[in-house]
């Protein structure tokens, strides 16, 4: 049997999973220009490590039915996010392993898709696992990056408090109008 040189921008799934194979390896983060976006000013992707990836590919034949092609994805990268406390560069290590299963047409995967908890693809012929491996760490993003402990002590703002102090200076006092509206009628 003929080992097919996969590539993993075009990747033909079906074969993929038919020979399960394996594909891994790295890209650079700014080639992830989505999550690329999200860095800290301080801290941009051009920065962070590479992003690690591993494609599986598997063909499972369930008794009484027809052949099913599954493809496992394992990735992991480091992104230095704005943590929403200081605004410093908080850095975050994002991991994700899921399973695909992949079916012929939209209508099959979203019927598959309504009946069951997996992960239901439409099979192609030029996957781009980079992108899949795009998609899977923006949803894996906190939503609210933060340190566990900021390495600055948080203060307010001194306008902050210089607007506080003064309008409660300014603020007249609701008993003293009513000690006046007394007087008026004594």
């Amino acid at each position: 049997m003929k080992e097919h040189a996969f590539l993993a921008r075009k990747l033909d799934v079906a074969a993929f999973a038919r020979e399960g194979a394996t594909l891994s390896g790295e890209w650079p983060a700014l080639e992830f220009e989505r999550v690329a976006e999200f860095a800290a000013p301080e801290a941009p992707a051009s920065t962070w490590p590479p992003v690690q990836w591993t494609l599986t590919g598997e063909r499972r034949e369930p008794r009484g039915s027809e052949a099913q092609v599954w493809v496992s994805l394992e990735a992991s990268a480091q992104v230095s996010l704005t943590c929403q406390r200081c605004l410093q560069p908080v850095r975050e290590h994002l991991s994700m392993s899921r399973w695909y299963r992949f079916a012929r047409t939209e209508s099959e995967a979203a019927e598959l898709d309504a009946e069951s908890d997996d992960d239901v693809l439409v099979l192609s012929r030029s996957l781009d696992t980079l992108e899949l491996v795009e998609d899977e760490l923006l949803l894996s993003l906190p939503l609210v990056p933060r340190h566990e402990e900021c390495p600055q002590p948080l203060l307010p703002p001194a306008s902050v408090v210089t607007l506080e102090e003064a309008s409660e200076d300014e603020r007249p006092n609701p008993f003293a109008a009513l000690a006046a509206l007394k007087k008026d009628k004594g």
